[in-house]
């Protein structure tokens, strides 16, 4: 026990600021057990949007060009203040004090990630970058904070992710259903849940762009009015283009084997970009850009399960959360894309669609304070299992 924890209930605070730069989610949460007995319940949740200025400089830090060693430096410490502030704020409104809190687990936020090495660079080796530093948020808040998991787990072999498929393992396994647990967030990604499913029996992979190329299609199009496409309005009033759709999908990313993992360094700012100069070259109107990359994302899942999962594995629901779990017109896409499967949110199953990642970190934080280890080896391609996270003491 790495803390010396014993208690079987703790309050915890999750914090997750994904891909999408979106915003800091907080989840306060009550926690029984360890490891795969646990037992949650949420007692509220928090969310703390980034404004248009915080999120132009996040999405400048993810791109080669236009990133700064100062102000990769300078926005570790901002980060972790603001994650602080929704720690504090999020427990405020829980109606509850900091000297109830055992813990605080936050992801980070991601800036660069490199799941695989660079040969021809022997000093891009396999690695990954969160911002947030722990231990700003550990004084702020003035609790044990753990962090910083996935290095870890790509110190013993594995990508770094996905690592939620742990939490969705706890959390939605089922007895005689086969599930897919469909993050949306600006990176989709999967988890399979086999019916009785253990450990080792658990796969997942990225899908690809989640909500990253909608978004920053809306952000441009709309002259930076709107940072998303609120329930899919404006995809809906476009027809998408098939055939644009289709050759987007032949990037290579989608044809290699589970596991894999991407994120904004490929499918970021300056794909959008390329991606709205091929679709203009078209004479495309805005409505159609919009419905054909709400259109690229929902197909980049389905067929990432009709090659890698469908053949492995029964699949009886589609369970799907993050932002995208708001999308109406992606959800009506994917549903129409998979009409064997039950196309669901992790709202319907009681799991609020925005918080499950956040939960599932106070999970993973959990399990790093009671040495347990949190990573699944089979979904991340880790030679073993492993306690990931590190520790910043108040």
């Amino acid at each position: 026990m790495i803390l010396g924890i014993k208690e079987e209930e703790v309050i915890a605070i999750g914090l997750m600021s994904g891909t999408s730069l979106d915003g800091i989610d907080a989840a306060v949460v009550r926690i029984n057990g360890s490891g795969l007995d646990t037992r949650l319940e949420m007692l509220h949740f928090y969310s703390r949007p980034y404004d248009d200025v915080l999120r132009e400089k996040l999405k400048d830090l993810c791109s080669v060009a236009r990133s700064d060693v100062a102000l990769v430096c300078g926005m570790n410490v901002f980060l972790a203040e603001r994650m602080a502030e929704a720690a504090l704020e999020a427990v405020r409104e829980a109606d509850l004090t900091m000297d109830r809190i055992g813990f605080v687990a936050s992801h980070g936020q991601t800036v660069w990630h490199i799941p695989e090495g660079d040969a021809a660079d022997p000093y891009l080796v396999r690695s990954t970058l969160q911002l947030g530093d722990l231990s700003v948020l550990a004084k702020r808040t003035g609790v044990p904070v753990v962090g910083d998991f996935r290095p870890a787990d790509m110190a013993v072999g594995g990508q770094g992710a996905p690592l939620v498929p742990y939490g969705d393992l706890i959390l939605f396994r089922h007895e005689t259903k086969g599930r897919l647990l469909q993050n949306i967030g600006g990176i989709g990604n999967c988890t399979v849940l086999p019916p009785q499913a253990g450990p080792t029996d658990v796969f997942a992979f990225d899908t690809g762009p989640g909500n990253m190329v909608i978004d920053q299609v809306v952000y441009q199009l709309s002259g930076g009015r709107h940072s998303y496409d609120e329930s899919g309005s404006w995809a809906a009033q476009g027809r998408a283009d098939e055939g644009l759709v289709a050759d987007a999908m032949n990037h290579p990313y989608f044809s290699l084997k589970p596991p894999k993992s991407t994120g904004r360094e490929v499918f970021g700012k300056a794909y959008a970009a390329d991606f709205i100069a091929r679709a203009k070259a078209l004479g495309l109107a805005d409505a159609d850009i919009v419905a054909t990359a709400t259109a690229f994302t929902a197909r980049t899942i389905a067929e990432g399960c009709r090659r890698f999962v469908f053949p492995r594995s029964r699949v009886d629901e589609v369970i799907v959360s993050g932002g995208g779990a708001h999308n109406r017109t992606l959800l009506s896409m994917l549903a129409e894309l998979l009409p064997d499967q039950h196309v669901t949110t992790s709202g319907a199953l009681g799991v609020h669609d925005d918080a499950k990642e956040a939960v599932i970190f106070a999970l993973l934080g959990n399990d790093f304070l009671r040495g347990i280890p949190n990573n699944l080896p089979s979904a991340t391609g880790a030679a073993r299992p492993t306690v990931m996270g590190k520790l910043a003491l108040p």
